[in-house]
């Protein structure tokens, strides 16, 4: 398993949103200073979101993005208002592994190009829910679409791993949603659980369910886990 640190893009700057509220927002500092916390505990791969791209649908912190890449030797993923081929191909030239479809995810045609041009190892399906419905636009709307049957369509497509976050629990360290997880990961693709860790027992949980990683945001910020020592007890 992997912890992937989240390093949440507003504005330039990095912070961590209550339940997907642009309202409630707490600032950190810059990104590639909390990047090279990060990698300073023993991470190997950040988890970024532009959450102003995730709003908008347009990159709004490209360049703290490549600063990162820039200043830091670390592999990162980035989410957030990614929607078409040509911003895949300019993130993936600038250094990113891997990069997260959200809400254009819905756009399953879409999808199957992105696997087909890239490959399933460089682009990621972040799934977003609230009660187990498939939220977008930056979690500010929630469809009808089950979550468990739109991974189940992603998976015959060729797509290899998800982000499962659960809208409900993000940023509130109230604990991952385990039965929900467990519902994803029994799908068969390669989960990457967010939203929500509040303690090692969390991690502890996520790998007991086979997940792929998870993603540690509030919980890593304000000292509730140690990533140092989360690492090293349960990063494979």
């Amino acid at each position: 398993m992997r912890l992937y640190p989240a390093i949440d893009l507003h504005l330039g700057r990095a912070v961590r949103l209550y339940k997907g509220d642009y309202n409630k927002v707490t600032d950190y500092g810059t990104p590639v200073e909390c990047a090279k916390r990060w990698k300073s505990l023993g991470a190997k791969f950040l988890h970024l979101v532009d959450l102003d791209g995730a709003k908008d649908g347009e990159f709004r912190n490209l360049k703290a993005v490549e600063e990162i890449i820039k200043n830091v030797d670390i592999d990162c993923e980035l989410g957030g208002g990614i929607r078409e081929i040509s911003q895949i191909e300019k993130l993936l030239n600038i250094g990113l592994k891997r990069v997260i479809i959200g809400s254009k995810a819905l756009d399953l045609d879409f999808v199957k190009e992105c696997i087909d041009k890239f490959g399933n190892e460089k682009i990621v399906i972040g799934i977003d829910c609230k009660n187990m419905k498939v939220a977008t636009h930056g979690w500010l709307n929630t469809s009808e679409i089950d979550a468990v049957d739109f991974a189940k369509k992603l998976k015959a497509l060729g797509v290899k791993t998800i982000i499962f976050t659960d809208i409900a629990r993000d940023g509130t360290l109230g604990g991952i949603n385990v039965e929900s997880t467990k519902l994803m990961v029994e799908t068969g693709l390669e989960v990457v659980a967010s939203g929500g860790a509040k303690s090692l027992d969390d991690i502890k949980d996520a790998k007991n369910i086979n997940c792929q990683g998870i993603i540690l945001g509030k919980s890593i910020y304000n000292g509730d886990i140690d990533l140092k020592e989360a690492i090293k007890l349960y990063e494979d």
